[in-house]
């Protein structure tokens, strides 16, 4: 099966108007994605999606597509036969890796992530079940290990994927998918639309909430209380920051959180500054919670150091923000040595989508359990795909689509496709691309 072309589409939805996804940095967030379309002679397409929250989806998805490029006129055998291969050709290319992580990184990571799409469906699995099937032998032959081995060796990956019983877990894991907690406090929200989809969640079976911090300390601690009274002293409350303070300014803040019996503390500080979550942990060690981080960490070498020095208590991968699958089952497994539950960061377009079939290959054939793990869901957009996730008193149900399930409605990405699109082309220029600043002007 012969890659024959690849199509990039801007897809951008104006969050903004809602305030849905705003947090101390990005205020007015316009929920965005490349979506990757890799056509082959087979009759199948891969696809794949970068999430981005509006202004720079252009700038990824040019990446996106000068790489594909390099994959055209290949075929789905050769990848398949060594997807390492693939992956050094475009993460070691010769000019392209002075651009190092961030975009080149996850243009990369669209390339690879629909190759593993294509292989997938080329199987007729779901992905995670592609992943679940595959050796432990090969597994090890898709990690870079080249930075890694001081922290987790190919001999120790072998040993924790061969001890995993996936037969029995995947029986265990047949329906109830990976259990799930819901962003619900958004920093833009009113307490009340906080509370009505804190209860609509709760009614159907969440017990877990996120609520966002990292402005004003009295407003933050206000917000905590009142969610820890809303959902009640036994269901677990976590708050993210989103990279927002230093350490001094994160000490001083979450020395107030203390009383309100977190689970975890989300990126207090810049998402790469390992020292600080060190110290962190340290300040806090006799706390209710631990410090969560991962979701901006931008390659396996810095998850490698996070875990390593025992900074982070919850490890949350992004399906996108890493060069794909490939460096997505090297943090998984390094994880799994150092006893840090995986909770991937979830949300945006489609990112649902592909976190499940992580939690779902971590909890079969990895840790080989589900007794951590929290995946992150958010509960709107999740009408732009033809398989959106299912779920079910609190967990993702376990996915049928095959591939990632990241078949996007035809009418959402002609509605959404900008600028041309009928929500953009009419918009001021002003609330919307790199000209959408904030406050907005008059």
């Amino acid at each position: 099966m012969k890659i024959t072309s690849a199509k990039v589409i801007d897809l951008r939805v104006p969050t903004s108007d809602d305030m849905l996804g705003s947090d101390p940095f990005h205020k007015a967030p316009d929920y965005a994605s490349a979506v990757l379309h890799l056509e082959t002679d087979g009759g199948l397409r891969g696809v794949s999606v970068v999430f981005t929250v509006g202004a720079g989806t252009d700038w990824i998805g040019y990446g996106i597509e000068d790489l594909a490029g390099l994959v055209i006129g290949s075929t789905l055998e050769e990848f398949t036969e060594d997807p390492l291969k693939l992956y050094r050709r475009l993460i070691d290319h010769h000019q392209l890796r002075w651009l190092h992580d961030g975009v080149f990184r996850m243009a990369c990571g669209a390339v690879l992530n629909a190759m593993w799409d294509l292989w997938a469906k080329s199987e007729g699995k779901p992905l995670w079940k592609l992943l679940v099937d595959l050796e432990p032998e090969f597994v090890v032959g898709c990690i870079d290990w080249r930075n890694l081995k001081d922290a987790l060796t190919p001999e120790e990956a072998l040993e924790i994927l061969r001890k995993a019983k996936k037969e029995e877990r995947e029986q265990e894991m047949g329906e109830i998918g990976p259990k799930a907690y819901c962003t619900a406090g958004w920093l833009g929200l009113s307490d009340q639309t906080i509370l009505d989809t804190v209860r609509k969640l709760q009614e159907t079976g969440f017990d877990s909430f996120k609520v966002k911090v990292g402005m004003d300390l009295n407003d933050d601690v206000a917000r905590i209380k009142f969610m820890r009274e809303a959902i009640g002293p036994d269901q677990s409350l976590m708050v993210d920051a989103n990279q927002y303070w230093g350490v001094g300014e994160a000490t001083e803040h979450v020395r107030h959180y203390e009383p309100y019996n977190l689970k975890w503390v989300e990126e207090p500080i810049a998402r790469d500054d390992v020292l600080g979550y060190v110290e962190l942990s340290e300040t806090f060690k006799d706390a209710s919670f631990d410090f969560a981080c991962g979701e901006h960490a931008a390659s396996p070498v810095i998850f490698k150091q996070l875990l390593k020095s025992g900074a982070i208590g919850y490890c949350q991968i992004d399906a996108v923000r890493v060069a794909g699958v490939n460096d997505v089952m090297a943090i998984i497994l390094m994880a799994a040595k150092y006893g840090v539950p995986v909770c991937p960061h979830g949300g945006g377009i489609a990112l649902c989508n592909m976190i499940q079939h992580f939690g779902m290959w971590d909890q079969i054939a990895v840790s080989g359990h589900s007794n951590t793990q929290l995946v992150e869901y958010i509960d709107f957009l999740q009408e732009a795909v033809k398989e959106p996730v299912r779920m079910k008193g609190g967990h993702y149900l376990t996915p049928r689509a095959l591939g990632w399930g990241l078949e996007f409605h035809e009418e959402f990405l002609a509605d959404h496709t900008y600028p041309s699109g009928k929500m953009w082309k009419d918009r001021p220029k002003h609330r919307s691309g790199t000209h959408f600043e904030w406050p907005p002007e008059k």
